[in-house]
């Protein structure tokens, strides 16, 4: 069974969070965690982490990361980012990332009653945004080498 829990940067977790990050994400753009926390100093303290979950028989694995970086009071931006956003390359197609992506919204659109969601998605990873409902929202840029589109989200209106 899959749990998806939101973790603080003490909990036991969160290493096996940095390492998942690392080795999806950063590794294979020549990027270490400590590159990424030197390219936006104290970000990482401030973003909520949430980590997708598996029973092992050796203790909980983490199979899945992603952070939400929450508006800032000093920045025009009202809506919240995703970054890290991973899941382990062998459990990828599973459905992993998609309740990973509905717990974040679930945070952001109820709890933190943000009007928005945005990520900087990879080319090869927007149809996996396309069919949560997201929309691209920029023409096409290069960010550590590789190029992305913004994806967004909007809080869904009642009606």
């Amino acid at each position: 069974m899959i749990r998806i829990q939101r973790i603080a940067m003490d909990h036991p977790l969160y290493q096996q969070e940095v390492a998942l990050r690392t080795a999806v994400l950063l590794k294979p753009i020549g990027y270490s965690i400590d590159d990424y926390y030197n390219m936006a100093p104290g970000r990482e303290e401030k973003c909520e982490h949430f980590v997708a979950v598996i029973d092992h028989p050796q203790g909980d694995t983490v199979i899945g990361a992603a952070t939400l970086y929450p508006p800032q009071a000093d920045s025009d931006e009202a809506a919240g980012k995703i970054q890290q956003f991973c899941v382990n390359k062998q459990r990828q197609g599973e459905g992993i990332g998609t309740n990973l992506m509905i717990a974040i919204e679930v945070r952001a659109f109820t709890e933190l009653a943000l009007p928005g969601l945005y990520c900087h998605a990879q080319i090869d990873a927007m149809p996996f945004y396309e069919k949560l409902g997201w929309e691209a929202g920029s023409d096409t840029f290069q960010e550590a080498g590789i190029d992305h589109k913004r994806m967004q989200i909007i809080t869904p209106q009642p009606t």
